[in-house]
């Protein structure tokens, strides 16, 4: 699949059918996924920004990445899916995700884990990132979102 038509952030784990409130699979909010095809291209461009946000401030406490070039041709060489307007540092976390299992030296891709995660194996590391991005979601769902339907449901 080309990188340009990723056009969803889903990831095809979705657990809002479950009844969680946020994904633990694309870590959007249930209403996201649910109205997700009819949202315009403004309200679709607002959530991608919230997810990248969030994403990289996990990633960047967690590596470096001090080669962007290198990261993307990897990428590109093993079609990895990844979205080229977003950060490296989403970048990073679609080739720990897909590849956690066989990537020996992180450094080959561009990327060097900071000093207190070198000793974490790479599907350790990838559960710990996916853990703290979906609490980060699911902390601004609480935060930001589940105030306002509250108070819609009030009146």
């Amino acid at each position: 699949m080309p990188n340009h038509s990723i056009k969803t952030p889903c990831v095809g784990l979705c657990s809002t059918v479950y009844g969680d409130l946020v994904c633990r699979g694309c870590k959007r909010f249930h209403h996201e996924v649910i109205q997700w095809n009819g949202y315009g291209e403004d309200e679709k461009r607002a959530v991608w920004m919230r997810l990248e946000q969030l994403l990289v401030q996990v990633m960047t406490a967690k590596l470096e990445v001090f080669d962007a070039m290198r990261l993307r041709q990897q990428l590109e060489q093993r079609q990895i899916r990844f979205v080229p307007q977003q950060s490296e540092y989403c970048w990073a976390y679609q080739l720990i995700a897909r590849g956690a299992r066989v990537i020996r030296d992180v450094e080959a891709y561009g990327m060097v884990l900071l000093p207190e995660f070198r000793g974490w194996e790479l599907p350790q590391l990838r559960d710990a990132i996916d853990r703290e991005f979906f609490l980060l979601s699911e902390a601004h769902y609480q935060r930001y979102i589940a105030p306002g339907f509250l108070k819609d449901a009030l009146g």
